[in-house]
């Protein structure tokens, strides 16, 4: 398994549309079939700050997972028009 976090910052007065679009990306991340998990989180009192905890079954289900046309279209296209990409780290699980 390999686990994906990364945090985006919405840009000053998007959040919503920000949100609006983790919705579309979660709900189609979700369907792919590698995906174990695709789960987005908003800071309780950072309302900008986005983090996303993503699961997937291996390094081959997470480029896969890149490929997909709502991945290019959302996380690359659109996104980055309305918030920045903080960071992202990669994770394996212990045992």
């Amino acid at each position: 398994m390999v686990v994906l976090a990364v945090t985006w910052m919405a840009k000053n007065g998007r959040e919503s549309d920000v949100a609006a679009m983790f919705s579309k990306l979660t709900e189609a991340s979700r369907n792919e079939p590698g995906c174990v998990m695709f789960q987005v989180h908003r800071h309780k009192t950072e309302p900008r700050r986005f983090f996303i905890y993503e699961q997937y079954k291996d390094d081959a289900a997470l480029e896969a997972h890149r490929a997909t046309p709502h991945f290019l279209q959302y996380a690359r296209k659109e996104l980055p028009k309305i918030a920045d990409r903080v960071e992202g780290q990669l994770y394996e699980p212990l045992g």
